[in-house]
């Protein structure tokens, strides 16, 4: 399996705001990139943009194969500008979702795309075929220039300036500004089911999502399948990945798709929320307000919890998780972000200092 990527400049429109920013193929989101669980794929990546950056294949496991792997100055240097690199992606157990990325600074918030892993041919899913399958990617716009906004909360140790909104599929939708014209729509037939891929390329924030006066199911999570769980929305982290399966069983209409952000620090974050339209086929008056799915809010870490203590992996005999039993080693881990003190206070973190990320409490 070969694919092409070409990183680029490319003038968009958001918000009554257009700016140029970087993209792949032109596109935002990126491209789908559809392989069969335990293929090999070759993905040649071409950088016309102006610095260099690398791509990651997010969740892929590259048995023996980590300078294929992306991370920027850890197992590969950057591609520099007006130059390509070639990735052998090397499939094995997963199936399911995922997704690739830059790994560069903040360049990720507009480079990336889903990876779509299908059954070995002969196989099928260990759930009913759906009717049909769609990408959903949540990601954010940001007016500025996502690499100038980086540099300088880098440059000054202050947090990174929040988005100026969230996006389902490139468009952010009501209620944003100059959005809801160009809300992403996904058509939908009475009676039949449909597998959503769902992306959560969001920079930092966990995100609910859910359907108004629908239920959906999720049966796989990051590549792998999971016990099915039916929901009326879910909270998925950044990086995350799901796959959920939507039935149309309502009256034939319009239908909000919307994704709002759960926070509970109290770091500057983005508020607001994304929107698309699940439209029903048929001859029928689209509502003049489509009914809005009613979602946690932002802050209830009891609706978050609540879903995801309900995860559990498949474990069934076509897909057995393995697994030690016997503990002999605990090892303590602690992952924080804390401060480094500024000289006169001149640093735009909290109290004029700088924000450092910290592992065991160790500054680096």
């Amino acid at each position: 399996v070969v694919h092409w990527l070409q990183l680029k400049e490319t003038n968009y429109t958001r918000l009554c705001t257009t700016k140029s920013m970087f993209t792949v193929n032109g596109q935002w989101p990126g491209p789908t990139i559809h392989v069969r669980r335990g293929d090999r794929a070759f993905v040649n990546v071409h950088n016309d943009g102006d610095y260099g950056v690398t791509i990651h294949w997010h969740g892929v496991k590259q048995p023996r194969n980590p300078w294929s792997d992306g991370p920027e100055n850890i197992t590969q240097c950057p591609i520099p500008a007006g130059k390509n690199f070639t990735y052998e992606v090397i499939f094995s157990t997963e199936e399911g979702t995922l997704w690739w990325h830059a790994h560069s600074d903040w360049s990720r918030a507009t480079l990336h795309g889903a990876i779509v892993v299908l059954p070995t041919i002969g196989s099928n899913y260990p759930f009913p075929k759906p009717y049909a399958e769609e990408v959903i990617v949540l990601a954010e716009w940001f007016n500025g220039d996502v690499k100038e906004l980086i540099d300088e909360a880098t440059e000054t140790g202050a947090d990174p300036t929040p988005s100026d909104a969230y996006a389902i599929n490139g468009q952010p939708g009501y209620p944003n500004n100059c959005s809801t014209d160009t809300s992403y729509h996904l058509s939908v037939e009475s009676g039949k089911t449909y597998l959503l891929r769902l992306v959560n390329a969001v920079m930092n924030e966990e995100m609910f999502f859910g359907i108004a006066n629908h239920n959906i199911t999720v049966v796989g999570q990051d590549g792998a399948y999971i016990k099915p769980i039916t929901t009326s929305y879910i909270m998925i982290t950044p990086g995350q990945t799901m796959d959920i399966l939507l039935t149309a069983n309502q009256a034939p209409s319009y239908y909000y798709m919307a994704a709002t952000p759960f926070f509970d620090s109290g770091a500057p974050f983005d508020s607001s929320n994304t929107s698309a339209i699940i439209q029903y086929t048929g001859s029928y008056t689209p509502p003049a307000s489509p009914p809005y799915p009613s979602l946690p809010n932002v802050t209830d870490l009891d609706a978050a919890d609540n879903f995801t203590t309900r995860i559990r992996s498949l474990a069934s005999a076509a897909y057995p998780v393995n697994v030690p039993k016997t503990i002999d080693t605990r090892i303590m881990i602690a992952v924080s972000v804390n401060q480094i003190l500024c000289a006169n206070a001149s640093c735009g973190g909290p109290d004029g200092n700088r924000l450092a990320a910290s592992l065991n409490n160790g500054l680096g």
